[in-house]
C-alpha cells in the first residue's frame, strides 16, 4: 500500500470523530468541564434553558388528597422560571384550565438545585427541590412539606 493511500485512511477515523463530536456542541454548550471533582460536569443555572414537560404526582398530606397534574415551565438560563399548570386535586379539576405562575430557581455546580413557584393554584409559595440530569434533558423535582414530585422533560 502506498504511503499517500495509507495517509488518506488512517485519518478516517479521526476526521469521523470530530465531526461527532462537533454536531454535539450546541446541544452541550450550557455545560462546562468540571475538573475539580470526580463528575465530568458542572452545572449552572445556564444548564436548565428552555421549556419543559411535567407529570406532577403525588399526595397534600394535610388533606390526604392525591394530585396529579402537569405543567409546562420555561427556564430563561438566568434563574427565572414561568409555568403554566393543570393540577387535579382529590379528583377535581382547577376552576381555571392553565394556571399561570412564576418563581426562580438556582442550580448548583453538582446539578442540584432548588426553587420557589409562586402560582394563583397554591396559597403559598411552591418550594421545591430538583436534580438536573442527562445533561439538561430531564428535571427530577420534588415538592417540599408535601409527598409531590414531579419528573420534566425538555420540549424541542
Amino acid at each position: 500500500m502506498n504511503a499517500r493511500l495509507f495517509l488518506k485512511i488512517s485519518m478516517v477515523p479521526a476526521i469521523v470523530t470530530c465531526c461527532l463530536l462537533m454536531s454535539g456542541i450546541p446541544a452541550m454548550a450550557q455545560w462546562e468541564p468540571n475538573t475539580s471533582s470526580q463528575s465530568p460536569w458542572r452545572c449552572s443555572n445556564k444548564s436548565l434553558l428552555g421549556n419543559y414537560g411535567f407529570v406532577i404526582e403525588g399526595t397534600i398530606l394535610d388533606a390526604n388528597a392525591p394530585i396529579r397534574g402537569l405543567a409546562l415551565q420555561h427556564y430563561d438560563g438566568r434563574g427565572h422560571i414561568t409555568q403554566v399548570d393543570h393540577v387535579v386535586f382529590g379528583g377535581y379539576p382547577p376552576t381555571q384550565d392553565w394556571t399561570p405562575g412564576t418563581g426562580t430557581y438556582t442550580v448548583n455546580p453538582d446539578c442540584t438545585g432548588s426553587g420557589v413557584i409562586n402560582t394563583p393554584s397554591n396559597p403559598a409559595p411552591v418550594v421545591l427541590h430538583f436534580v438536573v440530569v442527562d445533561h439538561g434533558k430531564t428535571i427530577k423535582q420534588v415538592v417540599d412539606a408535601n409527598a409531590v414530585v414531579a419528573i420534566g422533560d425538555k420540549v424541542d
